[in-house]
């Protein structure tokens, strides 16, 4: 597709221009990637080494940590590089990659909750029947299901955005490459991009939370049938998958399921959901769950004894 482009490069306006705020950004991204790292990194090399975390609940929370770091690297390091520097600019075929990324990890860490919450109410709604319904192979199948719905997404995301005819201002106001401030800039009667992207990101943002919620209502109904030891395992798993649900999805419903306007705490909305909830993923997980928490200590045990041994 043959596009009449002008502008070869944009010009990231940030979260702020003031020097001295600048790096108050720069330490408070670089201190909220450097803990989502080392939580969620922990979290896969626990899961990835530990017999006792070979259920399918830890299968999909593995690659949930995948996904979050990697939706929070494709924006993270280069809102750090650009904090301390002048020059914000971002090429083109720069700033397509990073939407691609952005909305594909981002759709996984979607697809992988609802996975998540399906996974839930199977082993809490027919525990007889668990281990059949989620063997490896259907939850490998399911996975595998979950990255080519985020390719399909993210490519629909790339096709919208390469058809944006940019011939004007190169200002994007905002501190990553994303759909929305794009749009602002085409050259173009941009109503029906508006309403593709809102059938696109807003229907999986809203639908998934919709589902996602329905699906906990069920599992927590479900409970009442159980001891009350059985109950509060459940509660306690479920409880978290909640709390991660409600952090992630409602300022991504916030963002994508409105028309074209914009407010100016959705840069501060936009931080919490790129870098801030990835953060507190690994924290929920694993200050709530038991079995994570001792994986963790015979993982940093072992590797002390090994040490100690050289």
């Amino acid at each position: 597709m043959q596009l009449n482009n002008n502008v070869t490069e944009f010009i990231l306006i940030g979260l702020t221009q003031d020097p001295l705020r600048k790096k108050i950004v720069f330490f408070i991204f670089l201190l909220f990637y450097l803990g989502m790292l080392v939580g969620n990194l922990l979290i896969i090399t626990t899961i990835k080494t530990s017999q006792a975390l070979q259920s399918p609940m830890y299968f999909f929370l593995f690659y949930l940590s995948l996904s979050d770091t990697c939706f929070s690297t494709s924006i993270a390091p280069r809102t750090l590089v650009d904090s301390l520097s002048k020059k914000t600019t971002i090429s083109f075929s720069e700033c397509i990659i990073q939407v691609f990324t952005l909305h594909l990890f981002g759709s996984l860490e979607v697809f992988i909750l609802i996975l998540m919450a399906v996974d839930r109410y199977v082993a809490i709604c027919k525990p007889l029947h668990y281990m059949t319904i989620m063997s490896h192979r259907v939850c490998s199948v399911l996975v595998a299901v979950a990255w080519m719905g985020s390719c399909a997404h993210s490519l629909v995301q790339i096709f919208l955005a390469l058809r944006l005819p940019f011939c004007g201002p190169n200002e994007i106001d905002h501190y990553f490459c994303d759909l929305e401030p794009l749009l602002k800039l085409a050259c173009t009667d941009t109503y029906v991009t508006n309403l593709l992207l809102v059938f696109n990101s807003g229907a999986i943002c809203t639908v998934g939370f919709v589902v996602l919620m329905f699906s906990y209502v069920i599992i927590l109904h479900s409970l009442r049938n159980h001891s009350a030891e059985g109950r509060r395992k459940a509660l306690s798993t479920c409880i978290s998958h909640i709390i991660v649900v409600v952090l992630f999805f409602v300022p991504c419903i916030f963002i994508y399921t409105r028309p074209a306007t914009t407010f100016p705490m959705d840069k501060m909305i936009a931080v919490f959901y790129t870098i801030g909830t990835p953060l507190l993923n690994p924290l929920i997980y694993t200050l709530r769950n038991a079995e994570v928490k001792n994986a963790m200590r015979k993982l940093w045990s072992k590797k002390l004894v090994s040490e100690d041994m050289r």
